[in-house]
């Protein structure tokens, strides 16, 4: 997000720009924080001591043994191949069959992973960025995995087969077009056999072993082409109108409907957010990542200049709050009002001070404006570059998401610690994992490695990509 657009904070009672210039380092208790750090660093560098990075035993033995298939010599001590033609092709087809196999136990072991909420160890909301953002893995190829995994919980047979090795990845991304829950439901509305011995499952396994698997795209067509899972178009309507209702205890609800035109538009740009990995797939249902797409594509427009002025100035995001409540380390619910009458809290309003502008407002005795401060902003536009070409994106380890998508952080909070105004106190956080660190994670900048950390609640660090040690037992 751009720091000429960020969100107003108003502060009554507080002056965050004293005369003297910046908060000057604070004390002892600053001190044994940045020692309290230093060694929580130290501890969290041993990268094998990481539970997410070390092995279970079982995958630590198909490592060695692969690794043992490595060091088998395929060449003579003259490098010319090794004459056994059939065995070379036979090693070939066991390998292909065991990386089949592996593949369908990583789409497994992720659908598993993503049923129990694993990747909010690490900050991440699904395990298509987790496997992004920690294993380098592209959006096509994360997404495929998390859809091969719901495929071979939805089709038992065809998840024997991929067990065994015997149906590649691909074959199998062409079956997830069946078998989504709309459609295998559908199909048992027609009357369809799912799992039997001549069921839809049986037929897919068939086809794709038997001695013409390339008819298998053929077959997945038909069968979509009988089940029909769109049902009919929606009835169109020239009519335009939305109805925003704020709740009582904050957020609120809207609805409402649109003509054809301006669905086509409303849908495509939200589509747009959903997939750009900002929004990406996950366990929640659609309308959530499409609620999650709103709420960025507002961001993107009140930080464009496009956003039309009202009574002479920008639309921008306003919240209001004491001095007391903004500085209070406590949540204090109902601190802070929105421009909108809604009442949210404190560590809402901070988060929201995090990058934005403030002014200060002093209110005499009968509640009547006494002086009205000039606003200042927090990062100025000269530190937020230097920090987007510093940081490049997200900060938080295993995210991608841009720069204009991020907000500007203070790492050591310019309100409730007295943290300045500098490149080395601004990280760059996308809205998600600003909100993580304003909720338990941390960041760190480590200057020997000269890249951010990020620590979890309890203390432990999120590591990226595999060990560097081998972790694989030889014997």
């Amino acid at each position: 997000m751009l720091v000429e657009d960020a969100p107003t904070v108003v502060v009554p009672l507080f002056d965050p720009f004293p005369d003297a210039g910046m908060f000057g380092p604070g004390g002892s208790a600053e001190q044994e924080a940045t020692h309290s750090r230093a060694a929580r660093e130290a501890t969290d560098r041993e990268a094998a001591r990481q539970r997410s990075l070390v092995p279970p035993p079982d995958v630590a033995m198909v490592l060695s043994l692969l690794t043992r298939c490595a060091e088998v010599p395929l060449r003579t001590a003259s490098g010319a191949p090794v004459s056994d033609s059939a065995g070379q092709l036979a090693r070939v087809r066991a390998l292909v069959q065991a990386q089949n196999a592996l593949a369908a136990e990583l789409a497994r072991t992720v659908r598993s992973a993503e049923e129990a909420g694993a990747a909010q160890f690490d900050g991440h909301k699904a395990m298509t960025p987790w496997l992004k953002g920690h294993l380098h893995f592209s959006g096509a190829e994360a997404a495929h995995i998390v859809k091969a995994g719901k495929t071979l919980e939805a089709l038992p047979g065809w998840a024997e087969a991929a067990r065994t090795g015997r149906v590649t990845p691909e074959q199998t991304a062409v079956v997830a077009k069946t078998a989504t829950p709309a459609r295998l439901a559908r199909a048992e509305e027609l009357g369809a056999d799912l799992h039997g011995d001549d069921g839809i499952d049986a037929t897919l396994v068939a086809s794709a072993t038997g001695e013409h698997a390339e008819d298998l795209p053929f077959v997945v067509r038909r069968v979509l082409e009988w089940i029909d899972p769109d049902g009919p178009e929606p009835d169109p309507t020239k009519q335009r109108e939305v109805h925003l209702s704020p709740s009582p205890g904050g957020g609120g609800s809207f609805h409402g409907r649109l003509d054809a035109v301006a669905y086509e538009r409303f849908a495509t740009v939200l589509t747009a957010f959903q997939q750009a990995g900002r929004v990406a797939d996950d366990d929640r249902t659609h309308a959530q990542q499409m609620g999650d797409a709103l709420a960025q594509a507002s961001d993107v427009l009140l930080a464009s200049e496009g956003v039309p002025m009202l009574r002479k100035h920008r639309a921008q995001v306003a919240a209001t709050i004491s001095a007391e409540d903004l500085l209070d380390h406590e949540v204090v619910a109902d601190a802070a009002r929105l421009g909108s009458g809604q009442t949210v809290s404190n560590e809402v309003a901070r988060q929201l001070a995090c990058d934005s502008i403030i002014t200060r407002v002093l209110f005499g005795p009968d509640g009547t404006p006494l002086n009205i401060g000039r606003a200042q902003r927090l990062v100025p536009a000269h530190i937020r570059k230097a920090a987007e070409a510093r940081d490049g994106g997200c900060v938080f380890a295993g995210c991608a998401t841009p720069t204009w998508w991020c907000d500007a952080h203070h790492v050591r909070e310019w309100v409730a610690d007295h943290g300045e105004t500098s490149v080395e106190n601004t990280a760059l956080l996308c809205e998600r994992h600003h909100t993580q660190v304003h909720h338990g994670f941390s960041i760190t900048w480590n200057p020997v490695e000269h890249r951010w950390r990020t620590c979890r609640p309890d203390g432990s660090e999120i590591l990226v990509g595999y060990p560097l040690e081998p972790l694989v037992p030889r014997d």
